[in-house]
């Protein structure tokens, strides 16, 4: 993989945004494996295509590419807000590529696949209508709140500007595959839960230390009156794919 950015390709364009795009397209197109599968490339969409950028010809994923020059920050943008909406709640999300490139090195910093099956829309920020001078006054847009995906659903593909080892991104894709529910009310709380055992500092916890996240659970989801009961049954979800392993009396280990 090599990390080198090609700024021949932007002969022509002249915005920020246009120049991000063709440099990070052809970044991809000539150097990216497909995560899910490992075939060794993935192909270009036509351009303009309603939802995706490349996919894997050989098992069919789907990824769209967002590129940002400098910092990795906690929220990056993306389309409309109720489009983004509608994508999650329909299941038909692709995978999504974050780049973080140096115009000054012209090089890859970050590369990080975050894998559909995490998306909630918990993680989506509505941003504020365009005011009435814009163009398309009243658009609403959105961000998507990398900082509140479960780690296991920020897999580092480039990091800091070395290439993390193929297997085991493609180990760390597989896991995360395990929680691929499709309901988006359910996958909400199971991401919520697992955030929460996330941030236990300690490799082993009980069921004690998890209900001690009860009233921050409890704000994300006002409808729930048993939050309690909801976390045991989230800890079983985690327990059968294989994130965490019952001890038994209220005990557990984290696994991934």
């Amino acid at each position: 993989m090599d990390l080198s950015l090609d700024y021949n390709v932007t002969t022509g364009y002249h915005s920020n945004s246009q120049i991000a795009r063709v440099i990070s397209e052809k970044w991809i197109e000539d150097n990216m494996y497909c995560p899910r599968c490992g075939n060794r490339q993935l192909v270009h969409f036509p351009n303009n295509a309603p939802v995706a950028d490349f996919y894997c010809p050989v098992c069919k994923a789907e990824y769209e590419l967002k590129s940002k020059r400098g910092r990795l920050s906690n929220k990056i943008s993306d389309g409309a807000y109720r489009t983004m909406l509608d994508r999650i709640s329909g299941n038909n999300n692709p995978d999504l590529l974050i780049m973080i490139y140096s115009s000054d090195k012209k090089r890859v910093n970050d590369l990080i696949l975050i894998p559909k099956n995490f998306f909630t829309p918990q993680i989506i920020e509505k941003r504020k209508p365009l005011p009435a001078t814009a163009r398309r006054a009243g658009w609403v847009g959105c961000n998507i709140v990398i900082k509140d995906i479960p780690k296991q659903g920020r897999i580092a593909v480039v990091s800091d500007g070395a290439e993390e080892i193929k297997s085991n991104v493609l180990n760390s894709t597989v896991n995360g595959a395990r929680l691929d529910i499709k309901n988006i009310a359910e996958r909400g709380w199971i991401m919520d839960v697992l955030n929460c055992v996330n941030d236990i500092g300690k490799y082993d916890f009980t069921l004690q230390d998890v209900y001690a996240y009860e009233n921050r659970l409890q704000s994300m989801h006002p409808e729930n009156k048993n939050v309690k009961a909801k976390i045991r049954q989230q800890l079983q979800i985690l327990r059968d794919n294989g994130y965490v392993a019952f001890k038994g009396k209220g005990n557990y280990s984290k696994l991934i």
